[in-house]
């Protein structure tokens, strides 16, 4: 089961989500996959994901109380690996973290205003009050580290990957160097990520 989350201002057109997506769909696991269009407020973007993270999880729950991580693993990219850690650490499942947004409170502190989708036209707000809510989802330092695989790009030019690198110190770690932030050589690595999240599920993931 693998929960995707985007990051701010994207959507499920995203490059990353539509490889993983085409990449479920041609191993027939696209029960298996799912990936929302996340509001803009984080309160509710972390409820959502929330629900459909319980969703997947009653579709396989964990056999015994000691197995380990359960069968779920949320894939979340920048702003959305923020919320992967919030939910890894809130149900105990495994999270892939691409490019993720480690202290997303201060860093979309200066995002306050109108923007508009990359994918679409479409406006939204980013409120005030959404970076308290940023706040109250910050995890101090994530657990169990085991259950975490960071992918770090050394050229992203929104976040600063040595902060990525020290926050899940003790994890799984790809440290790319160059790239960008948006991780436009994705596939390269796609195959190691799909190896941490579902390694029944995808053997050999193609766009």
């Amino acid at each position: 089961m693998i929960l995707y989350l985007h990051g701010f201002r994207s959507s499920p057109q995203s490059y990353k989500a539509r490889l993983m997506a085409n990449a479920m769909k041609a191993a027939g696991r696209e029960d298996q996959w799912a990936c929302p269009q996340l509001p803009a407020d984080p309160a509710a973007a972390a409820a959502l994901a929330l629900d459909l993270a319980t969703t997947l999880l009653d579709r396989a729950p964990r056999a015994t109380p000691d197995a380990g991580p359960r069968a779920l693993t949320v894939v979340g990219s920048s702003l959305g690996g923020f919320y992967a850690t919030w939910l890894a650490e809130r149900l105990d499942c495994k999270a892939i973290l691409l490019n993720p947004a480690v202290h997303a409170a201060r860093d979309l502190a200066t995002q306050v205003g109108s923007h508009t989708q990359f994918h679409s036209d479409d406006p939204f707000e980013f409120k005030p009050e959404y970076v308290e809510a940023l706040r109250t989802l910050t995890v101090a330092a994530p657990t169990s580290l085991d259950r975490y695989f960071l992918v770090a790009a050394t050229g992203d030019e929104v976040l600063d990957w040595t902060e990525m690198r020290d926050f899940y110190a003790g994890a799984r770690q790809r440290i790319i160097p160059g790239s960008d932030h948006g991780l436009s050589d994705f596939q390269t690595w796609m195959p190691e990520v799909f190896a941490f999240a579902a390694p029944d599920a995808v053997a050999t993931p193609q766009s």
